[in-house]
């Protein structure tokens, strides 16, 4: 799992680069929060959970390190697309989705904080 994390991280990382760079030679920066929440909650935050869960494998045989992978990479997607087209005036439909895909992120990274601090220390 925590390889897995990190090639998706890198997935994030790339995209999020890539709206930083549209935004910079298009000088259009109404993207800035897709841009900066998919590099810290993409990028940084699953690198991060990845690199954890390679140091500390046993924390990936438990439930809530299957639901933080799932919830984590159902949510985020859907927010960042969502506040993008929200953001574009696309339709008001998807700012509610983005909150929906937030609150999904959100209850992932509950889950991957409760592992850690009720798992950490207990097996090495």
């Amino acid at each position: 799992m925590g390889q897995r994390l990190i090639k998706i991280s890198i997935v994030y990382f790339l995209i999020g680069i890539c709206f930083g760079l549209y935004m910079s030679i298009f000088h259009v920066f109404n993207l800035a929060t897709v841009h900066v929440h998919i590099n810290l909650l993409g990028w940084m935050s699953l690198s991060i959970a990845g690199i954890l869960y390679i140091l500390f494998p046993h924390l990936t045989q438990t439930s809530v390190a299957k639901a933080h992978f799932w919830l984590h990479n159902i949510g985020l997607p859907m927010m960042m697309i969502s506040i993008a087209l929200a953001i574009l005036d696309v339709n008001s439909v998807f700012f509610p989705l983005a909150t929906i895909g937030g609150a999904v992120t959100v209850i992932g990274i509950f889950c991957f904080g409760y592992n850690i601090l009720k798992n950490i220390g207990e097996k090495a």
